[in-house]
């Protein structure tokens, strides 16, 4: 009798923040200095490369956000994430044997509605972060209502 296949595992999915510290820092703005991406856009994320990005999850699905500077001499670093904590609820970690930084979180529940979220960036030696409220998890196409 043939064993039956074991379902794929999923991956993660991960949220890119490049971020230009010195630009932000100059204008005062994280808008037009931060650049998102995630590795989903097969799912049908959108808004890639800019502050709109639209992440499309599940239940279940696990989130990694990490950061990456365009100018390694300038300080920045994802400080937090506010989001709807009944959705998910990141958690910042270190990769081991080093300083770097990470978040993470999974999906509790399915997303029927847009879920938007905060990010909040260390950047130089500005003691208050940056912050952009305009990304945003997505549920997937056809589900609840964002079927069209």
């Amino acid at each position: 009798m043939p064993s039956k296949a074991k379902p794929p595992e999923s991956r993660p999915v991960t949220i890119t923040a490049v971020v230009d510290p010195v630009a932000a820092l100059a204008s005062g703005a994280l808008e037009g200095n931060l650049f998102l991406y995630d590795t989903n856009k097969a799912e049908g994320s959108t808004g890639f490369g800019g502050t709109d990005l639209r992440t499309r999850v599940r239940s279940g699905d696990r989130i990694i956000w990490n950061v990456v500077v365009l100018e390694c001499e300038t300080y920045a670093a994802l400080d937090e994430i506010v989001i709807d904590e009944k959705v998910c609820a990141p958690e910042r970690k270190v990769y081991p044997n080093t300083d770097i930084a990470y978040w993470t979180a999974t999906v509790k529940r399915h997303v029927t509605e847009p879920v938007p979220y905060r990010l909040k960036f260390r950047l130089g030696t500005v003691t208050e972060p940056y912050a952009v409220s305009s990304p945003a998890l997505v549920g997937q196409a056809g589900a609840g209502k964002e079927q069209r």
